[in-house]
């Protein structure tokens, strides 16, 4: 096999141009996903049951912050609450989650990254 002169290790200028450019947009999410971190820390996102006697806050993070219990919940039995409480904290899961699934997609929006 001969190799032709100018071939070199098979990169050729524009190649490099992209390798920079992958690493640019590589920083940019970096800086941006550790931005978007704190924000997600500092977010507090609610989630209710039926009836809003029952309302669990957690972060951007999906760390639980708090509980709120309304007077009436306390009418209920044990299990009843229970119940309210584990629904307030599946929707407060789940909004934090669309919030997360939200701001990642802006994060990552126009930077034809494959895979996301």
């Amino acid at each position: 096999m001969t190799k032709e002169k100018g071939q070199g290790f098979g990169f050729g200028l524009g190649k490099i141009k992209e390798l920079q450019e992958a690493f640019q947009k590589a920083q940019q999410v970096q800086a941006g996903a550790q931005e978007l971190q704190q924000q997600l820390q500092d977010m507090e996102i609610p989630g209710v049951c039926d009836g809003e006697l029952v309302t669990v806050v957690m972060s951007g993070n999906q760390e639980p912050l708090r509980v709120e219990i309304k007077p009436e919940a306390m009418e209920k039995t044990a299990q009843d609450l229970s119940e309210l409480v584990a629904e307030a904290m599946k929707d407060a899961y789940a909004n934090s989650t669309d919030v997360m699934r939200s701001k990642m997609e802006e994060l990552t929006n126009g930077l034809n990254l494959p895979g996301l």
